[in-house]
């Protein structure tokens, strides 16, 4: 698998950063290997082009925030609490790099409908775990039990991502993480069981 070679995470790690600096449609290839210090060549030993590296850095980061969720939903924590974790997760992620925050949040909106299909499909693992945890609160009591479950993902995940997204456009001039409380705090209470 090309993840395992030497310089596909180099790779990968390069994308971000160039595509962040420049946009996806003025990054070249060439400037994708510069950044990672690589032969225009060497890329195509990894990629096909530059939607496949686009859809493997996506698919790279992903797994990021869907190992960190997997760790958290295991903790044995009730439901509000491994809600709270997973934003806190979220927003320190992308805090911790303007360039990945940057790609997540306009770059991969900035592209054709087939590859938003694939960006998707992607992101499809990580809401089916935040699904998880929000049944698993309707369940147990602490969420609305009449809630629907659609509805609920995607004023979650909306939220956030649109918290996210405001920072970003707005040249990540104040602390992202600094939103976190205050987005958990309505989201929770928008969730509960009352």
């Amino acid at each position: 698998m090309n993840r395992d070679k030497p310089k596909y995470m180099q790779i990968i790690e390069a994308a971000v950063i160039a595509i962040a600096e420049n946009g996806y449609h003025q990054t070249q290839i060439s400037k994708i290997a510069k950044q990672a210090g690589v032969a225009d060549g060497t890329i195509y030993l990894y990629f096909k082009n530059k939607e496949d590296i686009l859809i493997s850095l996506f698919k790279e980061k992903m797994r990021v925030f869907i190992e960190n969720l997997e760790e958290i939903i295991q903790t044995g924590a009730n439901a509000s609490d491994k809600l709270s974790k997973m934003i806190d997760n979220h927003f320190s992620v992308l805090a911790n790099n303007k360039h990945l925050a940057t790609v997540t949040q306009l770059e991969l909106r900035q592209s054709n409908k087939e590859l938003r299909l694939k960006i998707n499909a992607i992101l499809k693992e990580y809401l089916n775990l935040l699904d998880n945890i929000l049944v698993e609160g309707m369940m147990n009591g602490e969420f609305n039990p009449t809630m629907d479950v659609r509805v609920a993902r995607q004023m979650v995940f909306g939220t956030i991502d649109e918290t996210i997204t405001s920072w970003v456009m707005n040249d990540f001039r104040y602390s992202l993480l600094d939103n976190a409380p205050k987005v958990k705090h309505l989201l929770l209470n928008g969730l509960k069981n009352n």
